[in-house]
């Protein structure tokens, strides 16, 4: 059992990671290499892992759960336009790949992330009930 504090510390490092992580997809996902989208399939990898391995070394959703809101929140934050009018992720036809615009692809990949990585089941209490 962990103490309180350390679990709201581990809530609020996990959060600020995927805050990080959410940062360098929505800078990064736009990324191509001939028509060949390398960001987006490098930064979806990126979060899949990151999120799966917040889950797999806490034994805990919750801390999962934090770090996808992070980097959704960064996202979300990161796709409107900044102060001076730049964007970075450019809606419309500007940034798509096949009549898809990559930004929505990046946005929901990431919160379809966290939902499955979240909502997965726990195997290891039925392996060790199995075990006995």
């Amino acid at each position: 059992m962990r103490s309180t504090v350390t679990q709201i510390l581990t809530l609020l490092l996990a959060f600020v990671v995927g805050t990080v992580y959410g940062v360098a997809g929505t800078i990064s996902h736009a990324y191509r290499l001939g028509w060949f989208p390398v960001g987006l399939v490098l930064s979806l990898i990126g979060i899949i892992a990151l999120l799966v391995a917040m889950r797999a070394l806490t034994e805990d959703r919750w801390t999962a759960l934090a770090g996808g809101v992070g980097a959704l929140a960064a996202t979300v934050v990161f796709s409107g336009s900044g102060p001076g009018g730049s964007v970075i992720v450019p809606g419309g036809t500007l940034d798509e790949l096949a009549g898809v615009n990559l930004g929505f692809v990046w946005a929901i990949g990431v919160a379809l992330a966290a939902t499955v990585v979240v909502a997965w089941p726990d195997l290891s209490r039925s392996r060790r009930s199995a075990d006995r």
